[in-house]
């Protein structure tokens, strides 16, 4: 995956922090599960890159 994907990612995380501690903060049990949420599809779209990086790594060596 490209750098921009990975800073797509890490921005969604982020941010579902933020939607998180905001929803902490002021009672708001949508937003907080909103962040929640948000963490979670940025730790799995993560995931799913670590995998497409080591399967690449994987080939290169194969190739050498």
């Amino acid at each position: 995956m490209g750098l921009g994907d990975k800073i797509k990612n890490k921005a969604q995380e982020v941010s579902g922090k933020i939607k998180e501690g905001v929803g902490d903060a002021t009672d708001n049990e949508d937003l907080q599960a909103e962040g929640v949420k948000d963490q979670a599809a940025a730790s799995a779209k993560q995931a799913g890159e670590h995998i497409k990086d080591a399967a690449k790594d994987v080939k290169d060596d194969l190739n050498k």
